[in-house]
């Protein structure tokens, strides 16, 4: 099988357009979603439907959460909780209750995806370095476990200690361990501006990343034209 492993749309409805194209060019079989389907971007209720049509498994982000609720916690960054509130007022309550319902982790076939951490998936903590990963190698069960979050793509492999392996195609040895960072869809941070997602082959047992270009202008438009912070769609360009 070909999974199309994406995460961390945030409501940028072009870039993920762009990335299920290349996927479907690529003869994916199976889709997985990697949670913050909303928040920055000014389309979730777009997002949120496309990913509820491909019925795929997916796991909820922070951001998804967030949004589900009637008030936003405190002590969010600025820019986030301006554009959840926005986002709360696009949404149906169908919609936001889906959201509510999506998992914290999940099983697929035999391997593992959750939005932040393994250890702690409801606290959302980051996965930044080869100590953090090793936290989370702890509490894996299956050879590959992906993850989002960050946007920044990424792999970390257990093999005795941890270190941090190129992800542009990685090899799956199944006697090894592996923690995958599928980078974002909608708003990469990695100083690239393409959208990132990652496809994963079953039969030739690799990882490849892949970086889709997308219609950048519309999107920062659409951003400017609902009315949120500029800043949100400055940064889409920078890739950070």
């Amino acid at each position: 099988m070909r999974f199309a492993i994406l995460g961390d749309i945030h409501a940028n409805l072009h870039a993920l357009h762009a990335v299920l194209a290349d996927a479907t060019e690529q003869e994916v079989t199976q889709h997985i979603c990697m949670g913050d389907i909303v928040g920055y971007c000014a389309y979730p209720k777009e997002c949120v439907n496309i990913i509820r049509e491909l019925d795929c498994p997916a796991v909820r982000g922070n951001h998804d959460e967030q949004v589900s609720k009637e008030i936003t916690q405190a002590g969010l960054n600025p820019l986030a909780e301006k554009a959840l509130n926005w986002t709360r007022d696009q949404l149906n309550p169908d919609e936001m209750q889906w959201l509510r319902e999506l998992r914290m982790q999940r099983l697929v076939r035999d391997f593992t995806i959750v939005h932040a951490t393994l250890d702690t998936p409801h606290k959302w903590g980051y996965v930044n370095t080869e100590l953090d990963a090793a936290a989370n190698f702890s509490y894996q069960r299956t050879g590959i476990c992906f993850i989002g979050h960050t946007h920044v793509p990424v792999a970390y492999m257990k093999e005795g200690d941890f270190r941090t392996i190129p992800l542009d195609i990685l090899p799956i040895d199944p006697n090894q361990k592996y923690l995958i960072n599928v980078g974002s869809v909608g708003q990469p941070r990695d100083l690239d501006w393409r959208a990132a997602y990652c496809i994963y082959d079953t039969e030739r047992h690799e990882v490849e990343l892949r970086r889709v270009e997308y219609d950048l202008r519309s999107a920062q438009a659409a951003i400017l034209a609902a009315g949120l912070p500029e800043k949100l769609a400055t940064r889409l360009e920078k890739g950070r």
